[in-house]
């Protein structure tokens, strides 16, 4: 079967007169009663009577409800507007208006919105008969206006109300693909979220209780710190759950409270202190001149830091990590390197290349990406000569961020390590 490209409209039958359709009933027929009491150059048209008017007017009750049962409504009006072009009313014979009749305009155009194509049809079909009774004892030759009121414009009222119809039917699959876009997005940035809150998180619990265990007998105090660590993980990565479960619940009513900021680049210097406390060393270097960022690059910033980590604590082996943030005029680059021999995932590289490029089928890399690419930024993720890994990432700033400081100097270049230490070098380890 082919595409029915004007399917019916199931929810007409159910409508309920409102006051627009009651307000376009009543435009209709109070057009179609002027055209009875000024009748046009065709001819006198019957005699002006009470009764004629309200004859015209017995079209308005059944137009309230053209929605409700739109091919019943359109029969009403033709028996009107058939004993209105007879002039049974006044003078039997003796048409009482000129014009097409604006009644019978509105149910027609009502039938082609929302009945199927054969009721369309059979409307245009009957209101031909109905047209020509005007013409039988008029003076008006039938060829002509005579053709236009019987065949072409009824069509072209049909074809606007088909079209119309296909028009709203459109809007209503491109709102639906917008929606359904949307939930899509949604539904990726959730999983983003889940994806660096869990694997950092969990990560760190993995190796804080694996070393507390290890050294809970010969040194108590280090596996008490452990276990420290450990417990003070768990309970953040638990917050940012129910943070992300507090969006997902107020897409179905208010908040009734306020969510906490998002972290950004304050919060990498946490990040270094846990994969320090984790097993992985770490250094943090500032360069440039620190400054507000807007929220959606700093929560990018961190989380491509927290992927980093939490890729080079698995996968580099024994090994020390390095991250450097520089602010420069125009954007903020941040990397990550490590100097791990790594699994042996990768050739040439550190195991912590091993866990990007694995992650690469997955969340990880693909989530680095993703974040990136909405701020239209450059990613790069690779083994280094020197040995280890590195991932470098730069977001450019909009422009008005902020001013930039002409006396800092350029010298943060992506892929390397080299900073200016006569810049701010803050070190964390």
């Amino acid at each position: 079967m082919g595409r029915d490209f004007f399917p019916p409209v199931p929810p007409a039958g159910k409508a309920r007169p409102t006051p627009a359709g009651a307000a376009v009933a009543v435009v209709a027929v109070t057009l179609d009663v002027l055209a009875y009491l000024v009748p046009g150059p065709e001819g006198p048209g019957a005699r002006i009577t009470a009764p004629g008017v309200l004859l015209v007017c017995l079209a308005l009750p059944p137009l309230l409800f053209r929605r409700r049962h739109p091919l019943a409504v359109l029969g009403a009006v033709l028996v009107v507007q058939l004993a209105v072009n007879l002039g049974l009313a006044v003078d039997p014979g003796t048409p009482m208006s000129n014009s097409y009749g604006g009644a019978v305009a509105v149910a027609l155009y009502t039938v082609a919105r929302y009945c199927d194509r054969r009721s369309v049809a059979l409307g245009v079909v009957a209101t031909a008969p109905v047209q020509i009774a005007r013409y039988l004892h008029n003076d008006v030759p039938f060829l002509g206006m005579g053709i236009t009121d019987v065949l072409v414009t009824p069509c072209l009222i049909a074809a606007v109300g088909l079209a119309v119809r296909q028009w709203k039917s459109q809007l209503d699959i491109n709102r639906k693909l917008l929606a359904d876009r949307a939930v899509t997005e949604e539904r990726r940035r959730i999983a983003r979220e889940l994806h660096d809150i869990v694997a950092h998180h969990i990560t760190t619990m993995y190796l804080m209780s694996g070393g507390a265990r290890s050294t809970m007998d010969r040194d108590p105090d280090t596996a008490r710190e452990a276990l420290v660590t450990l417990e003070d993980s768990g309970r953040t990565a638990l917050h940012e759950m129910r943070q992300l479960l507090g969006v997902l619940r107020s897409a179905e009513g208010p908040e009734e409270t306020p969510s906490e900021p998002q972290p950004g680049v304050d919060g990498i210097e946490r990040l270094v202190a846990d994969s320090t406390a984790a097993g992985l060393p770490a250094e943090l270097h500032v360069t440039g001149r620190p400054r507000p960022l807007p929220m959606t690059i700093g929560l990018t910033l961190y989380r491509i830091v927290q992927e980093a980590l939490t890729n080079a604590r698995k996968h580099a082996g024994p090994a020390r990590a390095t991250v450097r943030l520089a602010y420069l005029p125009d954007r903020v680059s941040v990397e990550v390197t490590d100097d791990g021999v790594g699994d042996g995932k990768t050739p040439g590289g550190s195991g912590g290349g091993g866990g990007i490029h694995a992650a690469g089928g997955g969340y990880g890399l693909l989530g680095m990406r993703e974040r990136i690419a909405l701020h239209d930024g450059s990613l790069q993720v690779g083994s280094r000569a020197e040995g280890g890994f590195a991932v470098t990432a730069s977001v450019p700033l909009p422009v008005g961020t902020y001013e930039a400081d002409t006396s800092e100097a350029d010298t943060f270049e992506t892929g390397t390590s080299e900073t200016d230490t006569s810049e701010t070098d803050r070190t964390a380890r």
